[in-house]
């Protein structure tokens, strides 16, 4: 290493090690990057970093050319030379770091590279850079040389090597001729290999397990053959039911797989003077109009098939024991979420049955979207009203439960058209519970009406009267005592309404959503009609809320979740119910989480004894429960990535950040708003809920000597009226007393006044008056 000639300025010179990832993208001509944000090796694992720094050396450290080894397991300025491993690949950076008038300038370039290596040990040769005339000189070196192998050792080894690797490879060939005749057979015998699966499985398992055999034998003949006519219709709840016999509908309809239709009626396109549905309630989806053939025929023709794609429709999915979900889905993320993606496209997408009343001229306007419409085998047929001949349709389909026929009813959002059809249908079907999972606006647009009143409100023979409302951080409960002209009953409904979908994707976390779907539980009685799910179209969110539901309950009972054959029914009796491959994604991780975690909830009242026994020692595992528990909450919490923590790592955030492996997260960030010169809105910290209210706390890192002024802007633009310190000043640390004791302390625009003091046993209770110079308005 050599030392640049610069003048006034500070230098620093850090050393870069950067791991090259197997799946990195090699490009004829890579562009050199620098690396403004240090990172410790120790926190390069955490914010998932390619790249960390392995030492720096001020300027005057570096007077004369020296030879430099990485890995040496040394600590330089701070940073530890972690030794490099052996089967990875890295890229050494030489970089100078100069700071000179407030401004910090960066150059860097790779020295060396590393290989991995199998067999042999390799070691990169120590490296020197000519400079050209005038420049700087940078010389880099790697960890040693390699000793000199005799001509004859080395043919030798290079015979053994070459050995392994012709074993290695016929080894591989013999193997994948085997797998290919198995899988040829296993396709052609496919009713009869999984019928032998099930039975295997029959034979081991608990008597609770046994409606597995009965599973795979109805859903072989529903499911592998898509193609074949339909004559019988079967639920799919009833392919997890022994007692359940398929019985003849006359609603059953002939599907075709692997032909298109080269004509297609003007009928089916999406109405042009009607939305089309939102996928996610924010992405555009177009009809998928070019697989429908005539309607008087009532048959209907799918997409052409994918060539060499390993979930094709027609395939058998088996329900995955819970203990084997885990590995399940880590397969299937494997590749960038390949699995997914591929099980996800396979299902039908699109109109898959009639929906003739639902294209009638006078029920085209009751539809939010042209093409998410009730089909008419499963449609809720309202009783029709004196004189409207078309009053008995309203978008909604019911849906089958875990062995509960018709346990749930989807539909759409009401618009203000049929606030009173909703209402109608809601009291016909002697429903209790209303589930909301959409906001009234989202993104600028209306996703659903407000069909509830703020007291009480008359829709024609129908009156609604709000008796209560709940709020929590992530959803509404909403208490309402219906009445209807002519009848003498008034009955009580609740809406739950969950509040904490974000406007785009799905939630980061399925705790909220999962709590949400055991409280709508266990207040639905038992004896109530349909539960009525809703969202905007009635498909994407509503789709995964139901799914998931159901899989609770399966996976409670049998010890199986069948997530993709459940989406599979959802989609006959409603279309493209689950709307995107993340809801699909997001399924899964949810019924993971609730099947690793459980349901964690504890009465308020057995809190002690409950606590008693968590802290128990097992004297076979040689642990307690609570620990157990926290285990798992590190296992199920994902770990944040350097692009969700974008903001805290910008250069000029770095020194306000106390740590940097405690970050917040972009999505939690709370921005400053009091100007204040050009000092930046960042702050670290982050916005958390309480029980009952969406961020309610402000949990932030002790004041550093330079963010004090950050700090109380903080406490000023977001109304703070508490402040709860659990440290003690200590300016060793950097962690200075923020407050005056007495009098005013000024930070910019912002003038903190004390005000009085309480002293107690175990707490110190300070009263402060802050303001806004600019705006005098002082609050406590």
């Amino acid at each position: 290493m050599f030392h640049a000639e610069l003048c006034n300025a500070q230098i620093v010179y850090q050393v870069v090690v950067e791991e090259e990832r197997p799946r990195r993208a090699r490009r004829a001509a890579e562009i050199l990057r620098c690396y403004p944000v240090p990172i410790h090796f120790q926190n390069a694992t955490l914010l998932n970093s390619q790249y960390y720094f392995t030492a720096e050396f001020p300027a005057a450290g570096i007077q004369a050319p020296q030879p430099f080894s990485i890995g040496d397991n040394k600590t330089y300025s701070g940073y530890w030379n972690a030794p490099l491993l052996p089967h990875k690949s890295y890229s050494v950076y030489y970089q100078a770091v100069s700071t000179a008038n407030g401004e910090t300038k960066i150059d860097c370039v790779r020295v060396a590279t590393k290989a991995a290596i199998i067999v042999t040990q390799l070691t990169t040769p120590y490296i020197r850079i000519a400079p050209a005339a005038g420049e700087n000189q940078l010389t880099g070196a790697v960890t040693r040389k390699p000793d000199a192998v005799e001509p004859e050792k080395q043919t030798d080894h290079t015979v053994k090597i070459a050995g392994v690797i012709a074993g290695i490879l016929l080894f591989v060939i013999i193997f994948l001729g085997v797998v290919l005749v198995m899988k040829k057979r296993r396709t052609y015998h496919s009713y009869t290999y999984y019928l032998k699966l099930a039975k295997k499985r029959k034979e081991t398992l608990s008597s609770t397990r046994q409606e597995m055999t009965v599973m795979v034998n109805s859903m072989d003949k529903s499911y592998t053959e898509q193609g074949t006519n339909c004559d019988e219709a079967f639920s799919f709840m009833d392919t997890h039911n022994p007692n359940s016999r398929p019985v003849s509908s006359p609603t059953s309809f002939t599907m075709k797989a692997n032909t298109l239709s080269t004509t297609v009626p003007n009928s089916y396109y999406p109405d042009p003077f009607v939305p089309t549905a939102i996928l996610d309630e924010s992405q555009t989806m177009a009809s998928d109009t070019s697989s429908l053939v005539q309607s008087h025929t009532h048959s209907y023709k799918k997409r052409e098939a994918v060539v060499d794609v390993p979930y094709q429709t027609g395939q058998l999915h088996p329900a995955i024991r819970v203990a084997d979900l885990l590995q399940h889905i880590t397969q299937m993320k494997c590749a960038e979420g390949y699995g997914f993606k591929e099980e996800y496209e396979s299902f039908f997408e699109g109109q898959s049955a009639p929906w003739d009343s639902a294209k009638k001229d006078e029920n085209r306007m009751k539809n939010r979207y042209g093409n998410i419409i009730a089909y008419d085998h499963s449609r809720v047929r309202l009783q029709a009203l004196d004189g409207e001949q078309s009053s008995d349709y309203i978008n909604a389909n019911y849906i089958d439960g875990y062995h509960r026929p018709n346990h749930y009813i989807a539909t759409q959002g009401p618009m203000q058209e049929t606030v009173f059809d909703f209402w109608r249908m809601v009291w016909q079907e002697n429903t209790a519970t209303i589930v909301m999972v959409t906001n009234l606006v989202e993104v600028g647009r209306v996703k659903c009406c407000k069909y509830w009143p703020d007291d009480t409100e008359i829709y024609r023979d129908m009156k609604v009267t709000l008796i209560e409302t709940q709020l929590l951080s992530e959803y509404v409960i909403r208490t309402f005592a219906v009445e209807k002209r002519g009848a003498h009953e008034i009955r009580e409904i609740r809406q739950f309404h969950f509040t904490g979908w974000p406007d785009h994707g799905v939630p980061y976390h399925a705790s909220g959503l999962l709590g949400f779907i055991r409280r709508v539980k266990a207040k639905n009685p038992a004896n109530a009609g349909p539960m009525v799910i809703h969202c905007s179209a009635g498909a994407g969110r509503t789709g995964c809320f139901i799914v998931i539901d159901i899989m609770l309950d399966m996976a409670e009972r049998e010890g199986v979740v069948d997530i993709y054959n459940c989406v599979r029914e959802l989609r006959s009796r409603r279309v493209n119910m689950v709307q995107t491959e993340e809801q699909y994604v997001f399924i899964h991780d949810a019924i993971l989480e609730a099947c690793l975690c459980g349901d964690t909830t504890i009465p308020a009242n057995q809190i002690r004894s409950v606590y008693y026994d968590m802290n128990r020692l097992d004297p076979q595992t040689n642990s307690t429960q609570i620990k157990e528990e926290f285990r798992t909450l590190n296992m199920v919490t994902p770990t944040l990535r350097v692009e969700d923590c974008s903001i805290a790592l910008l250069p000029r955030n770095h020194e306000k950040n106390r740590c940097m492996d405690v970050l917040p997260p972009d999505r939690c960030l709370p921005f400053l708003i009091t100007i204040d010169g050009e000092s930046s809105n960042y702050i670290n910290a982050a916005l958390m809920d309480s029980y009952k209210q969406p961020s309610a706390f402000i949990v932030t890192q002790h004041p550093l000597p330079n963010t004090v002024k950050d700090f109380w802007r903080l406490v000023l633009d977001y109304h703070c009226t508490s402040i709860v310190m659990l440290n003690d000043v200590d300016p060793a640390q950097l962690c200075p007393q923020y407050w005056p004791e007495n009098g005013v302390h000024r930070h910019g625009p912002i003038q903190v006044e004390f005000v009085s003091a309480d002293l107690e046993e175990d707490i110190i209770s300070r009263i402060f008056r802050i303001y806004n110079a600019a705006r005098v308005r002082p609050f406590r």
